[in-house]
């Protein structure tokens, strides 16, 4: 295993933006737990959300980095939803080791019947459509996608499901994400986001004590399924489920006293914390290599006063070309 548990005497709180591998040995339970906060701030802040929309992102954050940050090879873990609620599309990316970015797409109008009607729950936020799970190693390699479809159920329900349909591995997400309200330094009101989750994964050495019970075989399906589940992954999942939304955000609990809290009677093992940031990977000459594949027709419609001007969905940098940059003339 390459990472290593804290030698005795050097154990430490990861804080926040760390994201924390566990161990639970007594119940054959691996899994990742984090605390977002200056990070998840950043990239909230930088669009000025809504708050329903806040929220909704803050949690497609959470997993992207307890998902993104199990990858064990250089590229990139996407979470993607396309829906016809009023927030209609969701995009969060990591790239590996650590670069995290996200941004959401919502209807104005719409999110504002939503909540004057007092619906603005995840799955009534997002209506019907697909959450896609994306795994790109890169140029030389096709990449793999596990698409889900968003069928009233939470992120967390859609995120078991996932692991259920594509990898068989009985698995438990919990998410949640808060905004606070607090003075800075200068004593000026200020609102802070907050957000953390957990993703417990049930691998005994055995594998036929993963079984699960078979999915539903849909509309009119009346047969009777005898499924019996392992007792150590009903004692895990059972405590993972005692979670409180606000132990996921309070930041006077923290990732390895939850952690402690759930899992101490069974001895719990938390190994080197893995730091996340928000970064973009947008770059001058990514934009630029893009603009160059534009027909002459698309970049004369692109163009005012002889430049062109794009600004990055994720993190609203803008960049200007002067149109000889992206042409043969």
């Amino acid at each position: 295993m390459a990472e290593s548990a804290a030698s005795l005497g050097q154990f430490d709180f990861a804080g926040d933006d760390h994201v924390v591998p566990f161990q639970v040995e007594g119940l054959d339970v691996r899994g990742r737990a984090v605390q977002l906060g200056p990070l998840l701030d950043a990239i909230l802040a930088r669009h000025n959300y809504p708050a329903p929309v806040a929220r909704l992102l803050a949690e497609a954050v959470v997993l992207t980095v307890l998902l993104g940050t199990s990858l064990k090879f250089e590229g990139k873990f996407t979470v993607q939803t396309k829906s016809d609620g009023p927030v209609d599309l969701l995009v969060a990316d990591f790239s590996t080791p650590e670069n995290v970015r996200a941004y959401a797409r919502f209807d104005d109008e719409a999110l504002g019947e939503a909540v004057a009607a007092g619906k603005t729950e995840p799955e009534q936020l997002l209506g019907k459509g697909v959450l896609a799970f994306t795994i790109d190693q890169g140029r030389f390699s096709q990449p793999y996608q596990g698409i889900v479809a968003l069928d009233g159920a939470s992120l967390e329900e859609i995120a078991g499901t996932y692991f259920r349909q594509s990898e068989q591995i009985p698995t438990r997400v919990r998410l949640g994400a808060a905004e606070l309200f607090d003075r800075d330094e200068a004593g000026k009101p200020r609102r802070r986001w907050r957000a953390g989750g957990l993703v417990a994964q049930f691998l005994p050495e055995a594998p036929e004590r993963m079984r699960q019970p078979d999915l539903h075989g849909g509309d009119g399906d009346t047969s009777v399924r005898e499924h019996v589940e392992d007792d150590a992954w009903a004692e895990a999942r059972t405590l993972v489920e005692t979670i409180d939304a606000d132990e996921l955000t309070d930041p006077q609990v923290g990732t390895e006293r939850l952690l402690y809290r759930l899992f101490h009677e069974r001895g719990v093992r938390v190994y080197e914390p893995k730091a996340v940031f928000d970064r973009c990977t947008c770059s001058r000459d990514k934009l630029k290599s893009v603009l160059q594949g534009f027909s002459a027709e698309e970049i004369e419609a692109s163009q005012e006063n002889g430049e062109i001007a794009v600004t990055c969905e994720f993190c609203s940098t803008t960049y200007r070309f002067e149109v000889s940059e992206v042409t043969d003339a």
